[in-house]
């Protein structure tokens, strides 16, 4: 091979080379605006976005802090549970609601996993234990550090430079977790940015579409504060935070059959005093109870919405089912449905079926 050919080949390969470094050096000098520094505003508030809320199971530990690891056993009221998921919690919250003159206990099987804000785990032996880390935390509807009004929608993928080995990579988040030590580990070293656009759900179930990271900021810092996040041991506050008069019409119109559960008026016990009434609710705001003596006829209405809707029963003829009443609850658990009304501490009145 002649100099000439050796020459060229060498500019080539430079010439190669260089138009790499063109490259990288353009994703490094990305404007700051659309990098996530470490320790800044927008990394903090992501990380509080994504921590771990402690408060989805108050009902098992009374704290705000942490959560247990799931599955678990635990006896509530003496009957044996495995709590597997989040969902079993109603499991639990049932059980409770059964009797409102009984002394309800959780007995948790130790060992058990905690698991804190920040994802650390600790092992727990003992109910004594598990109060003394309790002890710790915040107190009932103390402010935080964890945004709970709206979640990221996964999977998210962030381009990441690091300026010391100078490699290029894609990292893909696929939860809570993947993103709070994510955003932890950044360091002065990695240059990194969001793949945008992203989605985030907000507590109404709404969602917004992010397209930049001046957004996202925006958007955290507007909704953070925006909603009740629950962060009391009161299990029973929140049971209709989404009911709405539609679901409620379409229960009560759909299954048929009802029978008076509970009943309770200004503080008395009348839960067998309409033994053997049945109840047909209709669309058009009639309701129907028919009985061994003949039948009754009534009428209905809802408005509202979520923990705040009004249901207004009148029956001439069964004065101690008509009130004013606030919807509650509604369960559906084990093959039968319960709508539970309740008006302050003293008026209670529950409708079961056998429907689901």
């Amino acid at each position: 091979m002649n100099v000439f050919k050796i020459l060229s080949l060498i500019l080539i390969v430079a010439f190669s080379i260089l138009s790499c470094r063109t490259e990288e050096t353009e994703f490094i000098e990305a404007p700051a605006e659309e990098t996530i520094q470490p320790n800044s505003s927008i990394a903090n508030l992501m990380k509080r976005t994504a921590s771990n809320d402690g408060s989805v199971d108050n009902i098992i530990d009374y704290a705000n802090c942490f959560t247990v690891k799931l599955p678990i056993s635990v006896q509530v009221n003496g009957v044996q549970l495995d709590i597997n998921t989040t969902d079993d919690y109603n499991a639990i919250e049932f059980i409770f609601d059964e009797f409102d003159d009984d002394n309800d206990t959780i007995v948790i099987s130790y060992p058990i996993t905690i698991i804190f804000e920040d994802y650390t785990e600790v092992i727990v032996n003992t109910d004594s234990e598990l109060t003394g880390y309790a002890s710790h935390c915040l107190g009932e509807n103390v402010l935080d550090d964890d945004i709970e009004c709206l979640d990221f929608i996964y999977p998210i993928s962030a381009s990441v430079f690091n300026t010391n080995n100078e490699l290029i990579e894609t990292v893909y988040l696929n939860n809570d977790y993947d993103l709070y030590h994510f955003i932890d580990h950044i360091d002065l070293d990695d240059i990194v940015s969001l793949n945008f656009p992203i989605t985030v759900v907000l507590f109404d179930n709404s969602q917004i579409v992010i397209p930049s990271l001046a957004e996202l900021e925006l958007a955290i810092n507007n909704f953070s504060d925006s909603c009740d996040e629950d962060d009391d041991y009161d299990f029973n506050d929140d049971d209709c935070t989404n009911c709405t008069p539609t679901e409620l019409e379409s229960i009560l119109t759909t299954c048929s059959n009802w029978t008076v559960d509970k009943l309770e008026r200004n503080g008395n016990d009348y839960d067998d005093y309409y033994n053997g009434y049945v109840f047909n609710f209709f669309t058009d705001g009639s309701v129907a109870v028919d009985y061994s003596g003949g039948t009754d006829y009534g009428t209905w209405a809802a408005s509202g919405t979520g923990n705040n809707i009004q249901v207004v029963i009148d029956i001439p003829d069964l004065p101690y089912c008509n009130n004013n009443w606030n919807l509650h609850e509604i369960e559906q658990y084990s093959g039968e449905t319960k709508v539970d009304f309740r008006v302050g501490g003293d008026d209670r009145l529950r409708y079961e079926s056998t429907c689901n």
